[in-house]
């Protein structure tokens, strides 16, 4: 049944892309976003030139925030057409949008991803609380009631359990949905175990945010850009170091990777998609419905994407660390789908 509606969506693609004829104002597909996103969009990419004949889209790693940013500056040519994100897209970036006539934006889910704390095989191994993650990368932490710059310099100032190393650590900008959502799902955690800050998080939002999400600027916490592979390769040449990444990238790296146990929670494929480690997130596209007429492959395209051969159970992509969608939200993905190509 998966196979038959899918191949119904692919037909109906192919069918809106053909009919779209003349109207063909660029023949390739922009795509910006998330760099976590960005090797799997890429492979996909690729797979749709090669299996159609048609030029192959071009994608860009630019966060997602930086790629809401150009996906949100307007409608025509020199605008991207689709983005891929790490993150749902938040109210002000649909204000933006919707101030320069991005109006009309599809959403589609396409799997599950984990943002996880990475070190190199080589690097001492440690389980970690969401406590002890947020006192160890925040740029000021409660000591004797009072907020304090940070004052841990090693893990194991912060637990003698911890290795007695320099925390270091390296991690997305502020442009990234990795970073966003190391601050929504695993730093405001930690930061809540301390009982005067979880009751700002009603009281006074902003100043909860600010506390439980600035990162350290002292070296600790080192911005990386969003270049996953230079990143992996610090990693590898720094055995003390770890970093902050998508769960993909261990996945397609685990002869040389570790992932570091939140809450006890090993980040695994199972704990991903079950929810349980709690750095689990739904990975996103986001299509400018009104570049349908100016790329007439945009439908073909996203129908390929969330084909079974992509995103399905045994699809390229969950061969490469996607955790796949369970199957009611594999059919609205579908459904999702449909609409855009139908419009």
């Amino acid at each position: 049944m998966r196979r038959s509606v899918c191949s119904a969506v692919i037909a109906l693609a192919f069918g809106a892309a053909f009919s779209a004829g003349t109207a063909q104002a660029r023949d390739q597909i922009r795509i910006v976003g998330s760099s976590t996103l960005y090797p799997l969009t890429a492979k996909v990419a690729e797979h749709y030139g090669k299996t159609t004949g048609k030029p192959a889209p071009v994608v860009e790693s630019t966060g997602s925030g930086g790629g809401f940013k150009l996906f949100c500056g307007g409608i025509g040519e020199e605008f991207p057409d689709i983005v891929d994100a790490s993150r749902p897209i938040t109210g002000s970036e649909r204000a933006v949008c919707a101030a320069n006539s991005v109006r009309n934006i599809s959403e589609i889910r396409i799997g599950y991803d984990g943002i996880v704390l990475i070190g190199s095989r080589e690097a001492p191994s440690m389980k970690l609380s969401p406590r002890q993650l947020y006192l160890a990368l925040a740029r000021t932490v409660p000591v004797q009631g009072a907020s304090v710059p940070n004052p841990y310099q090693k893990w194991s100032d912060i637990d003698a359990d911890l290795p007695d190393l320099p925390i270091r650590v390296y991690g997305p900008p502020p442009t990234s949905g990795t970073r966003d959502l190391l601050g929504q799902l695993l730093m405001d955690r930690g930061c809540k175990t301390f009982a005067d800050i979880a009751a700002m998080e009603s009281t006074e939002p902003d100043s909860f945010r600010l506390l439980c999400r600035t990162m350290r600027e002292d070296g600790a916490y080192i911005e990386a850009g969003e270049n996953d592979r230079l990143l992996i390769s610090k990693l590898e040449k720094d055995p003390t170091s770890y970093a902050v990444m998508g769960f993909n990238n261990l996945e397609r790296n685990s002869n040389s990777l570790q992932g570091i146990p939140i809450a006890g929670i090993m980040p695994e494929y199972e704990t991903i998609l079950d929810g349980s480690y709690p750095g689990s997130r739904p990975l996103f596209l986001y299509i400018k419905d009104d570049h349908r007429q100016l790329v007439p492959e945009l439908s073909a395209f996203v129908a390929s994407y969330v084909s079974d051969g992509i995103i399905g159970e045994e699809g390229l992509l969950v061969n490469n660390g996607l955790v796949p969608l369970p199957e009611s939200e594999r059919a609205e993905a579908l459904a999702e789908a449909q609409k855009f190509i139908a419009q």
